[in-house]
């Protein structure tokens, strides 16, 4: 009994010391649970502050940068509306003058418009007065002879058309007068600076060829047996082979240059070689023309560089060569061609064109003559075709068609083109001409001058190059030697074809003569 008390006393002492201890140690983690809370609290607290401090330096930051941008903006905005003012100024400005011209043309065009009006009325004045001359000389001639009125007025009408024939030719000498004043003196420099940037030498080829012979005895050899070789050598090339007095010489002959230059080169090649006889003579004209066609495609490519024309088809390449051994009046085609073109080049710069395809006209102009031989029509329209063929621009194609007149001129470089080949053609030296030829051209001229009713005389002088014609003071006035010369310088472009220009010059000449006694 006492163990139970004891027992009892035991666990209810344990249960309150217990009770005490679990109080002890939940107060014990009350305030150590209030203290972390406070440390917490505190620390929450300080964090909030640091928080607040970078968001308020954030703010403050973003705020600065705003600022900043606002007044970049601000000063770019400022600047744009600167310049948009400087851009109205200016405007203004432009806007001014332009009022300013436009009121200087009104004022000029109320002053034509005034001299029109007072010129209107001078020509009425005058045609009142016209009138009323043509009234008053109508009543005399009825006065005074016994004219019907269709008669005195056929008469009126007579003298009307003589006086406006009159009136028109000084009209059309002064108005000439007044363009050759401006237009005279620019094309002379035009002209004078291209023929002095372009000079060159000229040497006129003939159409035979000479092959100087190392002795007298190799003409045999050249010969052949009862002349096969000479036979051989001229089917193979399609020239005439002259075999004559002249020591150690060979002539070859022919009009076709390509021909004569491939029999020349193969007969000096035979004549080095030492073999000569039919079969060594065609193998060598077949080797010499697969050469001269190489040489030609070179000649070509030579002279397109020396003009400075580029993107051209390898067939007018080639065409091009072929013209070094093409002559027009023993002018040699490529050099003419060339100098055409340089020419061209430097009057179209003058005049502000496009000195490139004045230049590829020039090289171009006369590519007709490379196979004129070949084709039936002239080397104008011929030439024109092959540039079409080969794609060449419509400018090219009618300047080519039109350099000799036989066209329209379409463009001003046709123009030009036509005074470049003539310039090229006219130098001195530059090309031959027979003098049958000559003395027929300058028959001619002077027939075509005679046709003319009151022509007394006529002269061709300066090598055709002008025409003097003298006229009969009684049967030609002054104002119709002005339209003599015009009709005779018609005729002379309708009818005749010639190089260069030629100056047609009318002389009226009223002579008094009295002797003393």
């Amino acid at each position: 009994m006492l163990n139970i008390i004891i027992f009892i006393a035991i666990a209810l002492i344990s249960t309150y010391v217990g009770y005490i201890l679990r109080r002890y140690i939940a107060e014990k983690k009350i305030q150590d649970a209030e203290t972390k809370a406070g440390y917490i609290l505190e620390q929450a607290k300080k964090e909030a502050q640091d928080k607040r401090r970078e968001i308020e330096l954030e703010a403050k930051d973003l705020l600065y940068r705003m600022r900043q941008d606002f007044e970049r903006e601000t000063k770019d905005r400022r600047q744009e509306i600167s310049n948009s003012e400087k851009r109205l100024t200016q405007k203004e400005e432009n806007i001014d003058r332009r009022l300013e011209f436009l009121e200087k043309k009104e004022k000029e065009i109320e002053l034509r418009q005034e001299n029109l009006r007072k010129q209107e009325e001078s020509i009425r004045q005058k045609d009142t007065q016209l009138h009323q001359l043509i009234a008053e000389e109508k009543e005399r001639l009825q006065k005074i002879s016994s004219l019907s009125a269709e008669e005195a007025k056929q008469i009126l009408l007579n003298r009307l058309n003589e006086e406006l024939n009159t009136e028109k030719a000084v009209f059309i000498k002064r108005q000439e007068e007044e363009m050759r004043s401006m237009v005279d003196k620019k094309a002379r420099e035009i002209i004078s600076l291209a023929i002095q940037r372009c000079a060159a030498e000229h040497a006129v080829e003939s159409t035979v060829s000479v092959v100087a012979l190392p002795n007298d005895d190799m003409k045999g050899r050249v010969i052949g047996r009862e002349g096969r070789n000479i036979r051989a050598l001229e089917m193979a090339t399609g020239v005439d082979v002259i075999i004559d007095d002249t020591p150690e010489a060979v002539t070859l002959s022919g009009f076709d240059t390509v021909r004569r230059e491939i029999a020349r080169l193969s007969l000096e090649k035979l004549i080095s070689d030492g073999r000569i006889h039919p079969g060594r003579i065609e193998e060598i004209v077949e080797k010499t023309k697969k050469e001269m066609d190489e040489k030609i495609r070179e000649e070509g490519e030579r002279a397109v560089f020396d003009v400075g024309v580029d993107n051209l088809r390898p067939e007018l390449i080639k065409l091009i060569g072929r013209l070094k051994y093409r002559t027009s009046f023993g002018q040699n085609a490529l050099q003419h061609s060339k100098e055409v073109a340089f020419l061209l080049g430097v009057m179209a710069s003058e005049v502000g064109l496009d000195f490139k395809l004045a230049r590829r006209i020039g090289l171009l102009h006369d590519i007709g003559k490379a196979v004129d031989h070949q084709i039936e029509g002239t080397h104008a329209k011929i030439g024109a075709e092959l540039a079409k063929k080969y794609n060449e621009s419509a400018e090219v194609i009618a300047a080519i068609e039109a350099h000799h007149e036989e066209a329209e001129p379409k463009s001003f470089y046709a123009v030009l083109a036509v005074a470049a080949d003539a310039i090229s053609a006219a130098r001195p030296g530059a090309r031959r001409e027979t003098l049958e030829t000559y003395i027929k051209r300058l028959e001619k001229l002077e027939s075509i001058a005679n046709l003319f009713k009151g022509v007394e005389k006529s002269f061709a002088i300066q090598a055709g190059r002008e025409i003097r014609v003298i006229v009969q003071p009684e049967k030609i006035s002054d104002s119709d030697a002005v339209n003599l010369a015009r009709d005779i310088r018609k005729k002379i472009e309708e009818g005749m074809e010639y190089p260069g220009q030629i100056k047609v010059t009318v002389i009226r000449e009223t002579r008094a003569i009295e002797y003393a006694k």
